[in-house]
């Protein structure tokens, strides 16, 4: 499946996507985005891991007012896509 990188308080969408067989890593600096195919942020930090320019290749998911299995149709919506 698909590398994700999940900001680190968003645990139930990180278990959710790891029951569905995503390899999750937890995004805790730049350097974490790394190989990933899609990223997930909280949405309440516009320059999430202070960083003001883009540096994935890959989607990023803004799960602000999203419940788990609504980011995972998302993300896979998205990996679909690609």
């Amino acid at each position: 499946m698909a590398r994700i990188g999940v900001e680190e308080t968003m645990t139930d969408v990180k278990e959710a996507l790891a029951e569905m067989g995503h390899d999750v890593v937890d995004l805790q600096s730049e350097d974490d985005t790394a190989y990933c195919d899609c990223c997930v942020i909280s949405g309440q930090d516009k320059d999430v891991m202070g960083m003001s320019t883009a540096s994935i290749a890959g989607s990023v998911i803004n799960a602000d007012g999203y419940n788990a299995e609504e980011v995972c149709d998302m993300v896979n919506d998205k990996l679909n896509q690609q």
